[in-house]
């Protein structure tokens, strides 16, 4: 923690973008991975950790049922029934084995799609949502744009193999994200057995039974595709998203990366909106005034990494201050690598008091550089 003043205004939380530079992605100390393309995600700010080629146009086989689920989960209600059709069923590849007449709700279906890969259920929940499966691949590459992925393209609701039906082991990180988000899609995918509508239904992920800490979340596979895997893990705080394409040996790829980010990685506080320093006013109704960082902000940290911090902000300033106004700022570094500027800000507002006589220096200074001056910026560096 950071110590700065009476009140303490300690460093929390760098929240990283996607666009944001940070972690070394291609870290030496991690372990190798048998994928064509693999890519290993901080669960919360989408930054990878991680990467094997990770936008490389690939087939993504029955990965693409997250992208499935997750627009059927916003488009209509898991309570819905949905009768199904003579066409919907028999569908090549893995299958709940839906019968022509027979009713199912929403929510059984996407554990048909989830748990077994049924690709009868992706068909009828496709054509249930959108009337057909064209319609309902336009409405999952909609979504797809939504969330700003160039490089994918569906055909299909189920990942059968077809001419423009693809993705990148980036793009299907930032669809389980989302996906993830969505308390039904996670409880489904987090199930290792279920008995739906009389049929008893595995789980495909091995993981869910064979490593701790993971909540799902779906498996792949053609002949053309090869083993694909995405899944995810959550352990003291910290969350991972993994996903490997092309991978013969994709259950243990992710058991050692997992292993090699829960004992390397920490999540830090770095800037907290909460804390605030306390600055002297002159001439105010009252002798003080508050600041605090704009904003709040997260940062995953290799266990090796150092954080400091540099604060510039005045020792005194005259009143009025108005709350909201920049005050100045607090700027993090990484391992001497500037990571982000953000602004201290009044948090509160302070109205000058002209009965208080000013002494003849802070007449001069005023007369000089004006009421609002923020006269001797203080700059102090800080180790976590």
């Amino acid at each position: 923690m950071v110590f700065i003043t009476k009140k303490r205004l300690i460093a929390c939380v760098l929240l990283i973008s996607l666009l944001c530079p940070g972690l070394n992605a291609t870290a030496s100390d991690a372990p190798s991975c048998s994928a064509a393309c693999a890519i290993l995600m901080d669960g919360e700010t989408g930054e990878a950790i991680y990467e094997k080629h990770p936008d490389k146009i690939m087939l993504i086989a029955s990965t693409t049922k997250i992208m499935t689920a997750l627009v059927v989960l916003e488009s209509c209600d898991i309570s819905e029934t949905v009768r199904i059709k003579r066409e919907w069923t028999g569908i090549e590849g893995s299958s709940m084995y839906l019968k022509e007449g027979e009713e199912l709700t929403v929510e059984e279906l996407l554990y048909g799609l989830l748990l077994a890969s049924g690709n009868d259920a992706a068909v009828a929940l496709a054509c249930h949502v959108s009337g057909s499966v064209e319609a309902f691949a336009e409405k999952m590459n909609e979504k797809a744009r939504s969330l700003n992925l160039a490089s994918t393209s569906f055909k299909n609701p189920h990942g059968l193999d077809a001419e423009g039906h693809h993705s990148t082991a980036r793009d299907l990180g930032v669809i389980t994200m989302a996906a993830m988000e969505n308390e039904t899609f996670a409880k489904i995918v987090s199930t290792t057995d279920a008995v739906v509508s009389g049929r008893a239904l595995t789980n495909h992920n091995r993981l869910l039974r064979e490593y701790e800490g993971v909540k799902g979340v779906k498996t792949g596979y053609t002949k053309s595709a090869g083993r694909i895997l995405v899944s995810c893990a959550e352990r003291d705080g910290l969350r991972f998203i993994c996903v490997t394409i092309s991978d013969p040996d994709d259950w243990n790829d992710h058991k050692n990366l997992y292993d090699w980010a829960f004992s390397s990685f920490r999540r830090v506080r770095a800037i907290s909106s909460d804390e605030e320093i306390e600055i002297a006013v002159i001439s105010g109704t009252s002798e003080t005034v508050t600041v605090k960082a704009a904003e709040d902000y997260t940062l995953l940290l290799k266990n090796d990494d150092s954080l400091t911090y540099l604060y510039e902000a005045p020792k005194f300033v005259y009143a009025g201050v108005n709350m909201g106004d920049i005050a100045g700022s607090v700027t993090v570094f990484k391992n001497g690598e500037r990571l982000k500027i953000t602004p201290l800000i009044y948090s509160e507002t302070v109205e000058a008091d002209e009965t208080i006589k000013l002494t003849p220096y802070e007449k001069l200074i005023r007369a000089l550089f004006g009421d609002k001056i923020q006269v001797s910026l203080w700059r102090r560096e800080y180790r976590n």
